[in-house]
């Protein structure tokens, strides 16, 4: 392919695929039935993912699917298996009697100033998830899937509250040349012998789970600080990225109905949509960065000489998944429920807060199934992505309306050079 002045255009994209899971709490189970629908087109394939990159939630998954990535369907499986089963008392303790005390806790702490009773770290305590992740992510299997070569890198984000930077821990394959560490604003890419503590410090919603402490510094959630989630894949070599997306394109208010507000928003709904800016906005605004990339590679490629191209391709739920949350909100615990009334979660714009804490299976299972749907309607799509066939078409997604066109295959051959 050439353009005007015959120029020839970048070339053709490469054919290594990274996994971006980014995070969305109880929503993940939404990645889950994708990557169950890959698994089964793929029974005896090597593991499609050499570059895996986990953010919160996401992060879970990533964990899981790396350390097995040398059996890579039997981990999906697990995964699903867990995720089906779900309940939140196995994520965070939500009995009467830990909500009432960290609602106390809370209290004192505020009336006294903290002279009482020092203030807490976090509303949850999310020990039981920490409990259950030590016993089923086995970590050693991580040398095991890197050095058989079923995997090239794992890629775990968190967020720095020291020098407030997004920091990608990643581990690489040792047959490898390790990428170097990457520093650029407000990003970090850093060796890491990953771990337990990597995944926890991703998951530290600010307010909802605790911060961790890693090599001196604290970390909280990976998407707090995360402007450019498809970075860290590109760093780590990867030019076809996999984004499984964890919000209808269209739901991002906080009502289906703007019209029908007849007051200004509580604060569960308020909370719940400073969540879902947190996980799903950097993502769109980064696929729309690299269609502006797309524009310039094309048209002048001479004016990025040291361009490769990037592939992407987003699945995203076909179903606004507040509207599924508020069906599932009665087999909540009741002392959470109780806390989202009283934070005014209710409706609709409640249920996004709601959606993000339901880890309970009658939730997570309607998820996975409407992932599975989703991935099976454009199974071609996948199939020719993961495989490497060549790209014949380059599509332009529109800044202000391409996002919204769900059933059309969000594939970008962009330029990225050494300042992604």
């Amino acid at each position: 392919m050439s353009v005007a002045g015959g120029i020839d255009a970048a070339p053709p994209v490469g054919d290594t695929v990274g996994l971006v899971l980014p995070g969305g709490g109880a929503r993940a189970a939404y990645q889950v039935g994708v990557l169950k629908a890959i698994a089964e087109w793929m029974p005896d394939a090597p593991n499609p993912f050499p570059v895996i990159v986990g953010t919160s939630a996401g992060a879970v998954a990533a964990a899981v699917i790396a350390t097995e990535a040398f059996r890579w369907q039997r981990a999906i499986a697990a995964l699903e298996q867990v995720w089906a089963n779900f309940h939140v008392n196995q994520v965070f303790r939500a009995d009467s009697w830990h909500m009432l005390r960290s609602g106390l806790h809370w209290a004192v702490s505020l009336i006294s100033g903290g002279l009482m009773w020092g203030p807490p770290r976090a509303l949850f305590d999310n020990t039981p998830l920490r409990e259950m992740l030590a016993e089923r992510i086995q970590w050693r299997h991580l040398q095991r899937s890197l050095a058989s070569g079923a995997l090239r890198s794992l890629a775990i984000c968190a967020s720095s509250y020291s020098s407030a930077s997004s920091v990608a821990f990643f581990q690489t394959a040792p047959a490898v040349s390790p990428p170097p560490e990457w520093t650029r604003l407000q990003r970090v890419g850093r060796h890491a012998q990953l771990n337990l503590d990597h995944v926890m410090a991703s998951l530290g919603v600010p307010f909802l789970f605790p911060p961790v402490r890693l090599e001196g510094e604290y970390y909280g959630d990976g998407a707090q600080r995360q402007l450019w989630p498809l970075s860290p894949a590109i760093h780590l070599g990867a030019n076809r990225l996999l984004v499984i997306g964890v919000r209808a394109e269209a739901a991002a208010g906080i009502t289906t109905r703007p019209q029908a507000a007849i007051g200004p928003p509580s604060a569960g709904q308020l909370f719940g949509y400073m969540l879902d800016t947190l996980f799903m906005d950097q993502i769109y605004a980064n696929i729309e960065h690299v269609a502006r990339l797309n524009q310039v590679a094309e048209v002048a490629p001479q004016a990025m000489p040291d361009v490769h191209k990037i592939a992407t391709l987003l699945i995203a739920p076909s179903r606004d998944l507040r509207e599924i949350a508020s069906q599932h909100v009665a087999q909540l615990p009741r002392a959470l429920r109780a806390l989202l009334s009283v934070m005014g979660a209710r409706g609709v714009g409640g249920a996004q807060l709601a959606s993000y804490l339901m880890f309970e299976s009658s939730f997570t299972c309607e998820c996975i199934r409407l992932g599975y749907t989703d991935a099976a309607a454009r199974r071609d799509e996948l199939l020719a992505f993961l495989g490497g066939e060549p790209m014949s078409e380059t599509i332009l997604l529109p800044l202000r309306h391409g996002l919204s066109r769900r059933r059309r295959m969000r594939l970008t051959e962009a330029g990225h050079s050494d300042q992604e």
